[in-house]
């Protein structure tokens, strides 16, 4: 899956508030915060970026499944389920 964003791009500081014993806790287990931050903000972007894209091209979803819905698709002949 392509990446979302730049990963050789510089790292940047940046404050943060978190609930105390969740970082306490993710210490403990010596967790990744950077990593980890990194993986949940791509996920947010990559689903954002889905519904984005999603609601750009619904009339042209709708008309392609409205076109299927009353044609067929080409591949119903050779199908066998």
């Amino acid at each position: 899956m392509p990446r979302l964003f730049d990963e050789n791009a510089s790292k940047k500081a940046a404050n943060l508030s978190i609930n105390s014993d969740l970082l306490s806790r993710s210490r403990k287990l010596k967790i990744n915060l950077s990593a980890t931050l990194e993986h949940a903000l791509e996920t947010e972007l990559r689903q954002a970026e889905r519904n984005s894209w999603l609601k750009n091209n619904k009339k042209a979803i709708d008309a392609l499944n409205e076109l299927a819905d009353k044609n067929g698709l080409f591949s119903d002949a050779w199908r066998d389920f």
